[in-house]
C-alpha cells in the first residue's frame, strides 16, 4: 500500500499577539522619528539615513536580530516578525537598511550555518545593530539570477565592479558573490570604492561598488555559496512584499482620509460614486496583497517546500498593487498630490523602485508558470 501524498500545512495568515505588539512598538518609533516632514527633509539631503533611528530600531527594539538565533545574540524569531517590521517601514517609507541588512544579508549568512566561523561572527554584529551588511549584487537581481560579477584570486583578492547595489554606502561589510565563492569585504578598505548613484527612490540609496584588489574573507565556496545567495535573495523578495503591502495600505488610508475632508460642490469628494468605486477596487487589491504577502512570510518562517512559489506569487501581485495604490494616492489628492511638499511622491517612487527589486513582476510570473507547470505568460 503506497503512502498518501501529504499536502502542505495550511498557512497562517493572521497576526499573532506578539506580532501586533511588535507592530505597535515599531509604528510608535517611526511616528516619532520618521514622520513625513522628517523623511521628506532627509530624502532631499545627502544623508537619508538617520543613525539614531537605526540604532533605536535595530538595537533598542531588537529588530535587526529577529532572524538570528539567540545563541548569536539575536531574537530567535522568524520571517513573520520581520515581515511586520517591513510593513511598518513601508507604511512610513522610512529610510533604513533593514531589508538589505537584517533580511537579505542576514538570511544569506544564516544559510551558511550558525557554527563558529566568520559567518557566525558577522551575524552577531548584525543582530546587535553594530554592523550593517549589504549583498553586493544589483538591486534588481531575482533570486535565481545571482551571478558573481567579480573575480577572486586563490588568496581571496577580489577585482570587479557591481552596479546599483542597495545600501552599499551605509554598509560596514559587503558580501561579495564570485564564481569561486562568497566573500566578506570591509567596505571601508582602501581597495573598495563606493560611488553613490542618483536613484529614483531617494529613501533607499544605490551605489556602484568597485573592488580593486580587495581582500575578502572566504565564507563559502561552490554550490554552498550560490545556494546561500539564492536563499538570501528569496527571503528579500518574499519580505519585500510586506513592505509593498505597508506602502499600499498607507496610500489607501491617506487617500480615504483626504477625500472625506476635501469638499467640492459642498460635498466631500469621497462621496462621488466614481471615486468610491476606485477606492473600493483598491481596497480589494490591498486585501489580496495582504494575503499574498502573509503567505510568503509564513512559508519562509516555516521552511515550507512551497517557498519559491509563495514568494513568486507575492512579488508578481504585490508590486503591481503598491504602484497602483501610490498612483491613485497622487491622483486623488489632486493638485497637492503633485507637489514635493506632500509625501505622496515618496511612496510612488518607493513603489516604482520596489517593483523591479529582486526581480520584476514579469520574471516572477514566469517563475510561477514554471513552478506550477503552466504555460508561461
Amino acid at each position: 500500500m503506497t503512502a498518501l501524498h501529504q499536502p502542505a500545512a495550511t498557512p497562517d495568515l493572521l497576526y499573532s499577539e506578539t506580532e501586533e505588539d511588535l507592530r505597535s512598538a515599531v509604528r510608535s518609533l517611526l511616528a516619532d522619528r520618521a514622520d513625513a516632514p522628517t523623511v521628506l527633509a532627509r530624502a532631499e539631503s545627502d544623508t537619508p539615513y538617520d543613525p539614531r533611528l537605526w540604532q533605536a530600531l535595530a538595537a533598542g527594539i531588537g529588530a535587526a536580530g529577529l532572524l538570528v538565533p539567540e545563541k548569536l545574540g539575536g531574537q530567535g524569531a522568524s520571517h513573520r516578525e520581520a515581515a511586520v517590521v517591513l510593513e511598518e517601514i513601508g507604511r512610513s517609507v522610512a529610510p533604513t537598511p533593514y531589508l538589505t541588512s537584517a533580511v537579505v544579508a542576514t538570511a544569506t549568512l544564516l544559510a551558511l550555518g550558525t557554527e563558529d566561523g566568520p559567518a557566525a561572527e558577522l551575524l552577531t554584529g548584525l543582530a546587535s545593530g553594530r554592523r550593517v551588511a549589504a549583498l553586493a549584487v544589483p538591486f534588481a537581481t531575482p533570486p535565481a539570477g545571482a551571478t558573481g560579477a567579480t573575480a577572486a584570486a586563490a588568496d581571496g583578492v577580489l577585482d570587479g565592479t557591481v552596479t546599483a547595489v542597495a545600501d552599499a554606502a551605509t554598509a560596514d561589510v559587503l558580501l561579495v558573490p564570485t564564481p569561486q565563492g562568497l566573500y566578506a569585504v570591509e567596505a571601508a578598505a582602501d581597495t573598495v570604492t563606493v560611488d553613490p548613484l542618483v536613484p529614483l527612490d531617494l529613501t533607499r540609496p544605490l551605489a556602484t561598488v568597485i573592488l580593486s584588489g580587495a581582500t575578502g574573507t572566504p565564507l563559502a565556496t561552490g554550490g554552498a555559496a550560490a545556494d546561500a545567495v539564492r536563499r538570501g535573495l528569496l527571503a528579500g523578495a518574499g519580505l519585500l512584499a510586506s513592505e509593498q503591502l505597508g506602502l499600499a495600505e498607507w496610500c489607501l488610508t491617506e487617500t480615504v482620509r483626504y477625500t472625506r475632508e476635501r469638499h467640492q460642490f459642498n460635498r466631500p469628494v469621497g462621496s462621488f460614486q466614481s471615486l468610491k468605486h476606485r477606492m473600493a477596487q483598491l481596497w480589494l487589491e490591498v486585501v489580496s496583497a495582504r494575503a499574498a504577502a502573509r503567505n510568503a512570510a509564513d512559508a519562509l518562517a516555516t521552511g515550507s517546500p512551497d517557498v519559491p512559489l509563495a514568494v513568486a506569487v507575492a512579488q508578481a501581485y504585490c508590486s503591481k498593487v503598491a504602484v497602483r495604490a501610490a498612483e491613485e494616492c497622487v491622483q486623488l489628492h489632486g493638485g497637492i498630490g503633485m507637489t514635493w511638499e506632500h509625501p505622496a511622491h515618496l511612496y510612488l517612487k518607493r513603489a516604482k523602485a520596489d517593483s523591479i527589486a529582486y526581480g520584476t513582476a514579469g520574471s516572477h510570473r514566469a517563475a510561477v508558470a514554471e513552478l506550477a507547470e503552466l504555460p508561461a505568460p
